[in-house]
Order: C-alpha cells, then structure tokens, then sequence
C-alpha cells in the first residue's frame, strides 16, 4: 500500500485526530487523490481538521485543489467562506480559468470574492479580467473591489481603465484614486488633474494626495491653475501635492509670479490643522520663503514643545537657516521670548559670516543667563576675528562659568590669541574645574616660550594643582625642552603629577633616555602610577618595551599583572608564554582568568598544553570553563590540538 493509499483510508476514519495526522500527512506527500476529502474538512465546525485540511490544500495546489474549493465560496458559513478565500488567494493563480468564470458570476457576492482573489494572484494575467469587472460590471461593489485589487498588483498596464473609471461612482473613485497613487504612472495624471473640476471636496482631496504620491512633475502646472479657484482645505493640500513633487531647490525653477502665488498660499497654509501640510509650507517657505515667511515659521514652531517636538523642530530650524538672515530672524532674537530666542540662535549657529556675528554680539547684552550661553557656543563655532574684542570684553566681564568657558574656547582654542594669555591664564585658578581644564587646553593651544615660561615658574608652586596643570602643559607645549622638569616631576610626592609626568614622555619615537625615565617607574610606589606605566608601553609595542611588560607579570598587585598580561595577549607575545604558565598558579581568581584568556588570544602549543592541563584539573569551575573556551578558540583560529 503506498503512502497516498493509507492516507486517503486515515482521511475516511471516524477518529478526528487521525484524520487531522493524516490531512497534514497528504499536505506533505501531495496526495492530489486527497484533495476532495480536504476540501470537505474545511466546512467541518473542528478547528484542527480545518487547520490541518487548509494547511495540506495549500501545499499540494494545484488546479484541483482549486476547483475543489471555489465551490465553497457559495457556503452559507462566513467562516467557511472566509476559508476558502484565504486558499484561492494563495493557488488560485494555479487555475486562472476558474477564477475568471467566478468574475463573470449571476451572484454579485461571488464576483466580489473573486475579483478579490485575482488581487492576491501577483500575475499581469489578473489585470484584463480585473479591468473588466471594473468597467463593466453593473454591481458598484464588484467595480470598487476591482479598483482595489488593480492597486493591489500595482501594474502599470491597469492604469487606462483605472483612468476610465475616474468617471465612475464617487465609492469606485476612493478606490481608483488609491490605486493609482499605487501604480504611479504618468498617464494617470492628466485623468486625476481632470476630475479634480467635477469631483467632490473629499474626492477632489484624495485626488490631490495622489498626485502628490504620483510624483510626475508635469502635475504642478495643472495643480498651480487650480490654487486660485480651490476652497482653502484644498489649497493647502495642493501646496503640500506640489512641494511633494518638486522638493524645496525646485521651487526655485518657478517662475516669479508663481512663486509668489505659492509663498502667498504656503502662509496659509501655514495654519492647517494637518501637521503634515504645516510642514510641507515650511519646507517649501524654506527655499522661496522670506521675512514674513520667517516671522510666521518663527511664531509656529514657538509653540512646540522642545521635548516632545524635537525632531520636528530640528526639520524647521534647517528650512529657516535656509531663508537666511533676515530682520525677522534679528527682531525675534532681541524679543525677549526665551523660546522664540533660543530657536533663532539654533539658526544663527547654521549660517555664517560677520553680518551673522554682528546680530548675536548685539543681543547678548539682551538676553538672560541661558540665552547669553547659547549666544557664545553659536558664537564659537561661526564667528571670527570679528569676534576677538566681543569674547575679551565677556572674559573680563563674566562671572558664569559656561560663558567664561565658550570665551576661553574662543580666543585660545580658535584664535590661539596671545594678547588673551594673561586673562586665560589667570583663569588656571578659577573655583570650578572644567573652567580650569578649558583654561588649561587654552594655553596649550595657544602656546609659545612666553607661555611655557609660565608654566615653568608655575611648577614651583606649593599647590599640587597647579604642579599638575604645568607638568601637562609642559608635556604638551614642548616635552623635550622641558624634560629637566619633567625628571623631577616623575619624584613628585603626590602620584597623579607622577602619572602626568610619565603621559608627557609618551612619544613611541622617544629618545631612549624618555624612555629609561619611563622603565624606571616600573617600581614606583602607587599602583596606579604603574598601571599607567603598563598602559603607555602597551601602546607603543616595540622590542625594546617587552621584557619589562613581562617583568610586570612579577608586580605585587593584581591589577597591574592583569594589565600587563592584556598588553602581552593583544600582541601575541609568544616570548611571554613561560611567564603566563607560572600564573596560573596563582592565588588570585581574576589574575587566572585573565592568564587563560591571554593565552587563548596567544594560541601555540605550549598555551594548548597548559590550558588543557587547567581543564583537566580540579579547579574552580570557572576556571574550568575559561579554560575550555580558550582551548576552542585556539582550535578554530589555529587548528591547534582536537
């Protein structure tokens, strides 16, 4: 007995979880013999045997797995029916002549299914029959669901009779118009643009949606004949469908008096209740906007919340930068308005150039504390030598420490202003530290002996602060000059001027006598200087720097092995592996750890041997474990052992 065989005897069983076994059984085989009985268990009320006989009619297809189920589309169970859709939607395509029958069906009911079906079919052959139903059928259901599954396939070769049917009932032209916007094809325009002067508001609304998802550029003298004579809704929609096509750098191509018309409207615009169309007259504004388009954009996005709109302002304050300075961007900004303010100064910060830099100097004396901030930080990035004698007046004047740090940032980092040295150097005792820091990449950046004189007398002072900030600058403005005091520095009482003073030798082209200062704190007393010892030699990996990394694996605290044995993991240091082995003796959890790994990073058969030794041994098991992993990523990197 073959398989089909038995399963079609286990389909006739009385025992319905056979059954459902044997349904899913013939899905799989595709016993085409079963496909009769399958079609029969979909009107059954057991919800298994409707999901094992739907599940098997789909994968065995067909045109008789068709023709089984169409008749079920006339069964007076919804669910049933609703079945049997769901079928036809998958393999109808597998009998189209059965399909088409349907559409020229006595029962509107089953002209509706199938005309939905065809939808689902994906074929260029569904478009005819479609178009057909669409033009022909008496029944305005049949014709609207004939519009949809047209959308649905979205084929250009359905675009004549959906362009037909624009004349259809108002029903069957929500669904024409949508499909079209689907399909996108350019002889559809002039069908749309045409009964855009007979149609409803509402059609006439969709009609001008669609041209806007359409694209086709030869819409927009159409669209712009009919702004004049449109109610405002429309127009605003219009706005938004001609924006969509052209995109702001188009408008431009306009001519002058379109232009204006359509500056005039996207005002309007301005105040629909669709956000969507607001923004479009925004973007469009951008690019052929002007004073008053500034002053209405600018009172709009006022009233959005920073938080909740933060994308959305974003989009308007770069379509505002894009009209450029104007009186109103200036009148805004001196307004008063904290928040009308602080998005003009995000747009200021956008542009460029001294007329730029005159209006944010001239307002800084009008605003508040948060205003005057981001007044300066436009400042900073924007402004040049125009700004030099602003931001001194504001260093010596200023108490904020925000605005003395924009200042410091200014004449030091930007201009590298030496007449500024004094007062930024002055500032190296300032009570908050980031003004501190900001003062002291100042005088860095400006640099020069001057400077570095400076530096050198401040190293003098009792303070440890202030050692700390010479060293690093002296580091940074000329290491080499200064490494006397550097060398004396590295003796320092308080570690962090240590550490400073080992960051200032760091050059991995450094003399050797840097780098015997830098060896030789190997031994210093604070673990944290040695750890920056580690660091320094790591990244400047040479021959030279490996036996002491290796020396470090020696070092008392915990931390500075495990540092040291990364440095040596990261570059593979074969030479390291004796060393390494002795560590995994060690007492210390973490430092066995990370020996494991480091020798899994270093592969080779000694690591092999060694971690196959620690796998086998009665440790912690997560030791074990590491040691596991290390062995396999030795395998797959290596081939190392099996």
């Amino acid at each position: 007995m073959t398989d089909c065989s038995k399963v079609l005897e286990e389909l006739k069983s009385d025992d319905n979880e056979v059954v459902r076994e044997a349904a899913f059984q013939a899905g799989e085989l595709k016993c085409a013999d079963a496909v009769p009985l399958l079609a029969d268990l979909l009107k059954t009320s057991h919800l298994g045997l409707q999901e094992a006989a739907d599940h098997a009619l789909r994968n065995i297809g067909g045109k008789g797995a068709v023709q089984a189920v169409v008749p079920l589309l006339r069964s007076d169970d919804a669910p049933v029916r609703n079945l049997s859709m769901d079928i036809l939607r998958e393999v109808g395509a597998q009998d189209f002549a059965s399909l088409v029958e349907l559409v020229h069906d006595d029962d509107p009911d089953i002209r509706i299914f199938a005309t939905d079906i065809l939808g689902s079919t994906n074929s260029f052959m569904a478009v005819e029959p479609l178009c057909d139903a669409l033009l022909k059928d008496p029944e305005v259901n049949v014709r609207y669901q004939a519009a949809v599954s047209l959308g649905d396939l979205a084929n250009p070769a359905a675009a004549r009779c959906l362009n037909k049917a624009m004349q259809d009932d108002e029903w069957v032209q929500y669904a024409v118009i949508e499909a079209l916007a689907k399909i996108k094809h350019s002889s559809s325009v002039d069908a749309l643009v045409k009964a855009l002067n007979t149609s409803s508001d509402l059609v006439a609304s969709m009609i001008v949606d669609a041209l806007g998802e359409v694209g086709n550029i030869k819409a927009v003298t159409m669209l712009l004949r009919h702004l004049d004579n449109s109610p405002t809704a429309l127009r605003n929609k219009i706005v938004k469908a001609i924006v969509s096509i052209l995109g702001g750098k188009s408008l431009k191509l306009l001519s002058a008096s379109e232009r204006e018309k359509l500056r005039e409207y996207m005002l309007v615009a301005l105040k629909d209740e669709d956000e969507d169309v607001q923004d479009a007259a925004i973007s469009g504004l951008g690019y052929v906007g002007g004073e008053k388009a500034t002053e209405e954009v600018l009172n709009l996005a006022s009233e959005l919340d920073p938080d909740r709109d933060r994308d959305r302002l974003a989009v308007i304050i770069g379509d505002l930068s894009n009209i450029g300075l104007n009186e109103a961007l200036v009148a805004a900004v001196n307004s008063g308005n904290f928040k009308k303010a602080a998005i003009v100064i995000q747009i200021l910060s956008n542009l460029e150039g001294p007329e730029v830099s005159k209006v944010l100097m001239e307002a800084f004396g009008n605003g508040d504390r948060d205003i005057k901030r981001g007044i300066l930080e436009a400042l900073v990035g924007n402004a040049g030598e125009e700004a030099k004698a602003f931001f001194e007046n504001v260093l010596e004047n200023e108490q904020d420490g925000s605005m003395l740090k924009s200042a410091i940032n200014f004449l030091g980092g930007k201009l590298k202003d030496v007449d500024a040295i004094d007062a930024i150097f002055g500032l190296l005792t300032h009570s908050y530290d980031d003004v501190k820091e900001a003062a002291l990449n100042a005088c860095v950046a400006i640099g020069g002996e001057d400077v570095n004189r400076r530096f050198v007398e401040l190293f003098n002072s009792d303070e440890p602060i202030e050692r700390l900030m010479a060293v690093f600058a002296m580091g940074q403005i000329d290491a080499h000059g200064n490494l006397e005091h550097i060398k004396i520095a590295l003796e320092d009482e308080v570690p962090d001027i240590r550490k400073i003073a080992l960051e200032a030798l760091h050059d991995c082209s450094a003399d050797s006598e840097s780098m015997s200062l830098i060896f030789s704190r190997l031994h210093d007393e604070n673990r944290d200087v040695r750890l920056t010892v580690i660091e320094l030699l790591g990244s400047c990996y040479t021959e030279q720097v490996i036996p002491y990394i290796i020396q470090a694996l020696q070092d008392d605290d915990d931390w500075v092995q495990i540092r040291a044995a990364e440095a040596l993991g990261e570059h593979r240091e074969e030479s390291a592996l004796p060393q390494l082995i002795t560590m995994l003796d060690s007492p210390h959890k973490l430092v066995v750890l990370k020996v494991i790994e480091v020798l899994g990073a270093i592969g080779g058969t000694m690591a092999f041997q060694a971690l196959l030794e620690a796998s086998n041994s009665d440790s912690d098991p997560e030791v074990i474990q590491a040691a596991e992993e290390a062995i396999l990523r030795i395998q797959e990197e290596q081939g190392e052992g099996d």
